[in-house]
């Protein structure tokens, strides 16, 4: 089954159908150009005053030109950019990191972009329980794309110039597996190295690139398996942004009948005060998340 007919079967109407079909244009287009131009530096810094790639910045262009050439979307937001732009009178708002993970382009890891649909005026007071459609798309050996449209998730493989549902109802269930984020901060919980000394002793896999689409993607893939970015006492809110990383992800989880959270309270139902708020993040397979929970409570 080809995407559009798995999208007509679960009744996603063709206006919100085009804008999914828009974003996955702009992924076809950023696919081609990780493999041919500069993967160097832009000499600029995004709005957490973090370097930008020249890829990071060529890679939000094409999701700006692609989404405002549809007359359906009427917001977007993106982690490159300082707000949230009204490009239209369209009733969808999107929002995307057009490439997470872009510091692993110059080693050849797997990239991906994040992206997410609501139906609102603005992102500002949304919760991840409001999206219509979660997914990421993975640049790697194939072009993949992980997404769900509240039906389960699924994956979908980009073949003969098209994209075809690969593996439908995917399932996050127990499996000893972990990708632990921002291990630096083990010099300041003792907590989290006590985890670490869990898993490692109990024969668990380790899993981590660096990127949270590759790493997410593994688990979704293989069926088993956490995903962690803690906060810690000089960062509390942890690095990775509500918005455009952890609900999207999250919506997605759920979806796998897996359960996320920033250790306290269900991502899904976080409200979206501004833009770049911040969040930890515990997903994956639901006795792995009860058990960080209970080890970084």
């Amino acid at each position: 089954m080809n995407l559009r007919d798995y999208l007509h079967s679960c009744y996603i109407s063709e206006d919100l159908t085009s804008v999914i079909m828009s974003i996955l244009k702009a992924g076809k287009e950023i696919s081609e150009k990780i493999k041919n131009v500069d993967i160097g530096t832009a000499g600029t810094e995004n709005i957490y005053g973090e370097e930008q790639m020249a890829l990071d910045v060529l890679s939000d262009k094409i999701f700006q030109q692609e989404l405002k050439s549809n007359r359906n979307v009427g917001l977007i937001a993106s982690e490159e950019l300082h707000d949230e732009i009204k490009i239209g009178d369209g009733n969808y708002a999107v929002c995307y990191d057009p490439l997470d993970g872009s510091s692993l382009i110059d080693t050849n890891l797997s990239v991906g972009s994040i992206f997410s649909i609501y139906e609102s005026s603005s992102f500002i007071g949304v919760a991840g329980k409001d999206q219509l459609v979660a997914g990421f798309i993975v640049y790697g050996p194939r072009l993949t794309l992980i997404i769900s449209v509240s039906h389960g998730t699924i994956e979908c493989s980009y073949k003969d110039n098209e994209w075809l549902v690969t593996k439908d109802n995917l399932i996050v269930s127990e499996g000893k597996m972990f990708a632990p984020g921002n291990l630096r901060i083990i010099s300041e919980r003792d907590d989290y190295m006590k985890l670490m000394e869990f898993w490692m002793k109990n024969g668990y896999t380790l899993r981590y690139s660096g990127g949270m689409v590759p790493d997410i993607n593994q688990i979704f893939l293989k069926g088993k398996g956490i995903f962690i970015y803690p906060g810690c006492p000089s960062k509390p809110e942890g690095k990775l942004r509500l918005l455009f990383e952890c609900a999207p992800m999250a919506f997605l989880m759920e979806q796998a009948k897996g359960i996320a959270t920033d250790g306290n309270a269900r991502i899904l139902d976080k409200v979206i005060q501004s833009i770049d708020q911040k969040s930890p993040i515990y997903l994956g397979s639901i006795e792995e998340v009860k058990r960080v929970q209970t080890y970084l409570s």
